[in-house]
């Protein structure tokens, strides 16, 4: 299809448009009226597809005013030129309009019959992450489909961090710290055994159900007592994370591990700020060459109010860039997923304060290895 032409649609392709839908679909058809309200909205992009002059597919990809995403609303191509790559083609536009609007993640739904489409996006890198009961006017059901489409391109500006995703459920400060640390020294162990050395380090013992997460005060301790420079930035003072536990013998196992950890840290030099990191203050020490691990609330990302560490490898005028080390394989996740996550700045801002009343605060910045 070497004459094909892909371009965004205008008012004097209605006619085509309403016609290309009645060939292409016997329900859920979009009217008029919505091709027109779509070609209205300066958000959206109604791509089409011409062959011959003769209109042979579209592409209606919505923009959300609120977030950094995007959604393939409606795609058609004409049954004439099934199977000669065309959808394709309209896919990979639409994530270039999306892309070049700043979006970070495309989605979209599709009939959950529809064995060809769904290979297809499974094949451009789309995978499943839920599914929508009684969605069509024939109450099928839809498979919801998403790609993460922008990416960090590296550059000279601030260090370039390595990947190391957490080994258990627990660790994922042991993992961001552990790519913080590698950053500097390239001699760090990037290993499991290291992993869990780390989290017995700094764990706080207690902390939601099962095994205890890790606190900024032992993370802190960690990296100082592998010869790296280190500084927290917490906006609480005291024993963090016990309004997880209902115990009374269980808080005062963290009080004890707090000011275990405190003590500790007095015969340091480490930093410890009670005033929370800014989003210059994070942009500042990756500019000197440390990297910050923050606590987040996962909230934003997967409706998750579990206290998770992160490493920030990079920012800009809009994002936040994070390696994440947890992999979610059951959902299709991967590593490309989690690797240089770009993060709205607003939504970072967010995301970066854990709980509800008085939200907990909390980074660590390594810094660089200490003269022996």
């Amino acid at each position: 299809m070497s004459d094909l032409t892909l371009r965004q649609a205008t008012q004097d392709d209605l006619d085509a448009l309403i016609q290309l839908e009645h060939r292409c679909f016997r329900e859920d058809r979009l009217s008029r009226r919505s091709f027109r309200r779509f070609l209205e909205m300066p958000r959206d992009r109604l791509i089409i597809a011409e062959l011959e002059n003769e209109l042979v597919g579209y592409c209606l990809v919505l923009m959300s005013a609120a977030t950094r995403l995007a959604r393939i609303y409606s795609i058609a191509v004409s049954p004439d030129i099934r199977g000669r790559g065309l959808g394709e083609k309209l896919v990979r536009e639409a994530e270039k309009e999306a892309v070049e609007a700043d979006r970070i993640v495309m989605r979209l739904e599709v009939r959950e019959d529809n064995a060809a489409a769904i290979n297809l996006y499974r094949r451009l890198g789309y995978r499943q992450f839920g599914t929508y009961r009684d969605y069509y006017e024939d109450h099928g059901d839809a498979l919801r489909f998403e790609r993460r489409i922008l990416f960090y391109e590296p550059s000279r500006e601030f260090p370039q961090v390595p990947y190391y995703p957490q080994t258990t459920e627990f660790s994922c400060g042991p993992a961001a710290l552990i790519m913080a640390m590698a950053t500097i020294d390239h001699h760090q162990p990037v290993t499991t055994l290291e992993e869990l050395k780390l989290w017995r380090e700094a764990t706080t013992i207690f902390m939601l159900a099962g095994h205890g997460g890790c606190g900024p005060h032992g993370l802190a301790l960690s990296a100082w007592n592998r010869g790296f420079h280190a500084s927290a930035w917490i906006s609480k003072e005291g024993a963090l994370f016990k309004d997880t536990v209902r115990n009374d013998d269980k808080k005062r196992v963290l009080e004890l591990v707090h000011e275990g950890f405190l003590h500790d840290i007095g015969q340091t030099g480490i930093q410890l700020h009670h005033d929370p990191l800014t989003l210059d203050g994070l942009e500042n020490a990756l500019h000197e060459g440390s990297v910050p691990v923050i606590l987040i609330s996962t909230w934003q990302l997967n409706r998750s109010r579990v206290p998770h560490w992160v490493t920030v490898c990079a920012i800009d005028d809009q994002f936040v860039y994070i390696h994440d080390p947890e992999i979610d394989v059951e959902a299709g996740e991967t590593v490309a997923d989690k690797q240089y996550l770009p993060i709205d700045r607003r939504v970072f801002d967010k995301m970066s304060r854990y709980g509800r009343n008085q939200p907990l605060q909390a980074a660590v910045i390594v810094g660089p290895k200490r003269p022996d």
